[in-house]
Formats: structure tokens, sequence, C-alpha cells
């Protein structure tokens, strides 16, 4: 009997890995897979932190381990995959949500500085991206967290983080070319708006009050929002959609 449209939302029996699971939207998504029915493999570098995490998935029923990684390190990524792999003998979701952010003029931005955004955010995501490809069966699913700050300018100068984020959507429809036909695992990309996050906890109550009134629903995101599109990308749901950008963003990049 097929699946009912609900049930194909859900995942059980699936294990997934979601990278900087120690705070944040990582928090969100690791706690939306496991109600949803996943194991879990956490990896981030703020060790405590991402053990936090591990008894909320816990809390769940679910099984999870937590392991210190640096997306920017390809020997951590290697060693996330590989553990989850001897823990639950598989990895079928990978959510690519490691990321660091930046904002200054360009004029003063460091070379360091600029380079520690891609590595993360880029090459973290790729590094990420390779080990899974290599260890998932066809059916799998990444996800990679872009940003709409790839797409368009909000008006805070953050060349680093904007150039990372347009970067993610060409590398995540060049590994949905090359992997869902030739290995069946699909690629594709959230697109976040404006969400409540440390990263917007940084900037000015000035700044957030300005954002918020460019947003046609006219409010930040809340995280279970970009949760409900992440469960839709991660799962059956969603098994016809490879090497698509799902924009969350309340309406912005329409206004």
């Amino acid at each position: 009997m097929a699946a009912s449209p609900i049930d194909r939302f859900r995942l059980d029996g699936k294990v997934a890995i979601v990278t900087g699971a120690s705070s944040g939207l990582g928090v969100a998504f690791a706690t939306g897979l496991a109600a949803a029915g996943c194991d879990l493999a956490l990896g981030a570098r703020r060790v405590e932190r991402l053990d936090e995490t591990r008894e909320r998935v816990e809390a769940l029923g679910r099984a999870c381990i937590a392991v210190p990684t640096d997306v920017a390190s390809p020997q951590d990524c290697q060693t996330l995959v590989e553990e989850c792999v001897e823990r639950f003998g598989r990895v079928d979701v990978l959510v690519n949500n490691a990321g660091v952010g930046s904002a200054g003029p360009a004029t003063r931005e460091a070379p360091e500085d600029f380079r520690r955004v891609l590595e993360v955010n880029l090459f973290g995501a790729y590094w990420m991206a390779q080990a899974c490809g290599r260890a998932m069966e066809p059916g799998s699913a990444i996800v990679n967290v872009g940003s709409i700050v790839g797409e368009r300018n909000l008006g805070v100068p953050q060349a680093a983080y904007a150039s990372s984020k347009a970067a993610i959507v060409a590398l995540t429809r060049d590994l949905a070319a090359q992997w869902t036909g030739r290995r069946g695992i699909r690629v594709n990309a959230l697109a976040p708006g404006v969400f409540s996050s440390e990263m917007t906890d940084q900037l000015s109550a000035e700044t957030v009050k300005g954002l918020e009134a460019r947003i046609p629903i006219g409010r930040l995101g809340g995280p279970e929002e970009l949760v409900s599109a992440l469960l839709f990308l991660a799962a059956d749901a969603s098994s016809y959609v490879s090497g698509t950008v799902l924009t969350v963003d309340g309406g912005l990049l329409a206004a």
C-alpha cells in the first residue's frame, strides 16, 4: 500500500547528520528531525553545547551521537561520517548547517576573516557532502543551508558571507547534477530569510527593525518555520525534487 501524503513526511528508521548542531537553527533542525523519527549524528566545535543538543534528541526517544567537528577540516568531516556509519550503519540525510557570519565594510575586512567564512560556509559544506556522498545509498538526501543574502543585498555589508551563500547555490546544483541520476542522492538547498538566531542577535535593534519593515509578513522567521521546510526536503515528500533552492523568507525576495 502506498504511503499517505502525511506519512511521506516521516523519517522513521532514517539516520541524519546535522552540522553546526550546538546552537540556533542547528538545534532546531536536530530536534525537528528527531521528532520526525530520525536517529542523529551531530557535529560542531562547541562540545559542551553539542552534548546539550544530544540530550534534547535523546529526550525525544531517538539515538544520538555527538562528534566534535570543525567542518573546515576535511578529516573532521570524514570522521563524523565514519562515526555515524559505525554507530548506525548508514547515513540517509545530511544537513549542511554549519556556518559563520561576517559584517563589515569591504575596505576593512581582513584576508583571514574572509577566508575563514569561505572555509566554513562553502568548503565545509563541500567536505561534508563529499564524505557523505561516498557513504550514502540511493534515496538519500543532502540539504545545504544557504541564505537569501546569496541573491539579494539586505543593506548589511557582508561580502564574505554573501559570496559563500551564493556559491552554495552553484554547489547544490552541481552535486545534484552529478549524483541524482547516477547515485540516487538528491541535493537541495534551503535559503532562509531573516530568522531569529545567534547571527541576527549580533545585529543592532535598528537594523533588525529595518529588516522587519521590508518583510511582507512583517516579522522575522521562527525556527519551526524553517524546520518544516527542512523536513520536506529531507523526507520522501520531496522524492521528485533535486537541484532546487527552497526560499523561506516571509516574501522578502518578492517584495
